[in-house]
């Protein structure tokens, strides 16, 4: 005859520990696994029923469903699919350690992840960022996010020589150590021309940096390159003069990017190329995007929308 199932609080700290001691978890995370797991504890009958199969943690996740009530909001997609990962743990520990007979874990489904839509500005909004830049350097770093797709860290960490303004194009290295080339717009390498000759020239020479191969694009005003702090205080201070709120981050003008062009008919594999995705699931996020783009123009043009 088997034993008895332990309490269930019991139980918990027997996992905190293993989490703790065999794992090795950090105690912020051990705190969040702390929170969920008593938060299902305190549900109805959990105490007495959480060992007999999995119809108390299904009863615990569905209470926890947001459902936009104003006294119980419930979780947010991303909040309750990590409950539910807190509990399937717990569930497939104490199966594993011999103080349930059953793998409930088994019978536990994670909620699916939410696949959100990336923020991305109208044209007309991209002008007014790009036109509230406050100088050269700013200027030229707003373009070419916007006029290449690259990723932030990608420009800050370009080389003179990765640069071609004759060629009018970029080689990037991204995610993986994977190289591509993009092209960049007349627009883009005027702003990128005009801050090369001043004040880069000037900041590198002041510095006693040279300026050829290995030198930075971007560079502050002592030579050094420029940081992803501080382009981002480049960011966050155009979008704010441009009265667009804390909507806009630098990764804003490469979701802006990708979505005017497939609004201008590229073709998604392109796309794909020009963003440096490896799959092409990820580049089929920004079609959803023109999609409620399209119904947007449609409720507003259409006379019976």
């Amino acid at each position: 005859m088997a034993a008895a199932p332990p309490p269930l609080e019991r139980a918990i700290e027997d996992y905190l520990n293993y989490l703790r001691v065999e794992r090795g978890l950090s105690p912020a995370t051990i705190r969040a696994y702390r929170a969920d797991l008593a938060d299902f504890a305190a549900g109805e009958d959990a105490a007495g029923t959480w060992a007999a199969g999995p119809d108390a943690a299904r009863r615990h996740l569905a209470a926890r469903t947001k459902r936009g009530r104003p006294a119980d909001p419930g979780l947010a997609p991303t909040s309750l699919r990590r409950r539910a990962a807190s509990i399937r743990g717990f569930y497939r520990f104490a199966f594993g350690d011999g103080l349930i007979d059953r793998d409930i874990a088994a019978h536990l489904d994670l909620p699916r992840q939410p696949r959100l839509l990336p923020e991305t500005l109208t044209v007309a909004e991209v002008d007014a960022l790009l036109e509230a830049a406050p100088d050269l350097r700013a200027r030229a770093l707003l373009e070419l996010l916007y006029a290449a797709g690259l990723r932030v860290s990608e420009a800050l960490g370009l080389d003179r020589e990765d640069l071609s303004t004759d060629g009018g194009f970029v080689r990037v290295i991204g995610k993986g150590d994977k190289e591509r080339v993009v092209p960049i717009g007349d627009i883009a390498l005027e702003w990128l021309g005009r801050y090369l000759a001043w004040p880069r020239g000037a900041w590198l020479a002041r510095a006693g940096q040279a300026d050829g191969p290995g030198s930075p694009v971007f560079v502050t005003q002592r030579g050094s390159r420029l940081g992803r702090q501080q382009a981002w205080h480049v960011v966050k201070g155009a979008a704010e003069a441009a009265g667009l709120g804390d909507r806009v981050s630098p990764h804003t003008l490469r979701h802006s990017f990708a979505t005017h062009l497939l609004e201008g008919g590229a073709d998604l594999r392109v796309v794909q190329e020009l963003l440096g995705h490896a799959s092409i699931s990820t580049t089929q996020l920004y079609t959803h995007v023109t999609g409620e783009r399209i119904r947007e123009v449609y409720t507003r043009a259409h006379p019976r929308a």
